[in-house]
């Protein structure tokens, strides 16, 4: 028998490609996730102002509907028809 040993391969490498196309397409990727990013914070931040501006507006009619409640409920102790 003999002592050779036969040399390992090694898996071929994937050469870099560090050509204008290959690196503006990360460039674009980039910019796209950064401008998906934004969009979806300003979305969250839009959903907020939203929700905070319709309770100010329902606290303003509930408070409209209970000063009109308490009208015609003095109305009604009065006797007086309100429209």
């Amino acid at each position: 028998m003999t002592d050779l040993t036969t040399p390992q391969t090694t898996a071929p490498t994937r050469p870099v490609v560090r050509d204008r196309e290959g690196t503006a397409m990360l460039l674009h990727e980039a910019l796209a996730r950064c401008r998906h990013q934004e969009a979806l914070e300003a979305a969250r931040q839009h959903a907020l102002v939203r929700r905070f501006t319709a309770g100010r507006r329902w606290a303003r009619l509930a408070g409209y509907a209970a000063r009109r409640a308490e009208r015609a409920r003095a109305a009604a102790r009065a006797g007086v028809r309100v429209a």
